[in-house]
């Protein structure tokens, strides 16, 4: 019994999606993971600033949880709610504008061929600051 003449096309047809899919798949996947490290990124910078603000504001306001500057940093690790961050990225001091807190953070990125651009250097990492200050 011969074979239907049809039946090449479509095992040809079937080759060139697979390789289709194999060639645009790590493009999407890349595209998504960037989408999401982007995500991070945004969420980490917001989340610094608003421990920051928040630890400036107790400090000037001069409440009980703010009293002395090791304490500041304490409440702004507090606040800095989803990191794990320790109390010496915080700097608290006095300034002519009155307490401020700066927050210095490395933020890692998840997609490791960023750590060959320009930017970024070997670490694959980039330096958040924050800065917050409030007259007291």
């Amino acid at each position: 019994m011969a074979q239907a003449p049809h039946a090449p096309k479509i095992s040809r047809r079937r080759g060139s999606v697979a390789i289709e899919y194999a060639i645009i798949l790590p493009v999407l996947l890349l595209f998504l993971l960037g989408i999401m490290d982007v995500g991070r990124l945004l969420w980490v910078y917001s989340t610094l600033h608003r421990a920051t603000d928040s630890a400036a504001r107790c400090a000037a306001i001069q409440a009980a949880s703010c009293a002395t500057f090791g304490a500041t940093q304490s409440f702004a690790v507090a606040e800095a709610w989803g990191l794990i961050i320790a109390t010496s990225a915080f700097t608290v001091s006095n300034q002519a504008c009155g307490v401020q807190v700066v927050a210095n953070y490395s933020f890692v990125f998840v997609i490791p061929w960023l750590s060959v651009v320009a930017p970024f250097g070997s670490s694959n990492s980039i330096p958040l600051t924050a800065t917050a200050c409030y007259p007291s």
